[in-house]
Formats: C-alpha cells, sequence, structure tokens
C-alpha cells in the first residue's frame, strides 16, 4: 500500500500528521499539512493511506487567523 503512494495521495503519519503528498522519493515524502505549508518526512514514517476528500474535509475545519 505504501509502496504505492502516488502524488495527491492522502496520508498519516506516525505522528498523528494528516496531509496530501505533493512530492516524494525513495526516502522522502514532501506534505501539504495546510495552505502552502509543508513538511518533508521519511517514507516509512507514512502510517496509512486515507481515503481521497478526507484531507479537504479536514482542512476546511481549520480557522484561519
Amino acid at each position: 500500500m505504501i509502496a504505492a503512494m502516488t502524488k495527491g495521495a492522502e496520508v498519516v503519519t506516525s505522528g498523528g500528521i494528516l496531509g496530501k503528498v505533493v512530492d516524494l522519493d525513495d526516502n522522502f515524502v514532501k506534505l501539504e499539512i495546510c495552505d502552502n505549508t509543508f513538511i518533508q518526512v521519511q517514507r516509512h514514517s507514512i502510517e496509512s493511506m486515507m481515503p481521497k476528500g478526507t484531507y479537504k474535509a479536514i482542512t476546511k475545519k481549520v480557522v484561519k487567523v
């Protein structure tokens, strides 16, 4: 499952961070965790893939300050 991860996939890290995959290579995954906010994590730290639409539904609830 994680080996088949592609750009656009919605994932949760082992630390519980939800994000959308914007770039990836053999070792690292770049995630968008909020509008224009990115983090890079080790590929093996991806715990699970979420159903399409999860990221949008959750980030829509975030209050902008």
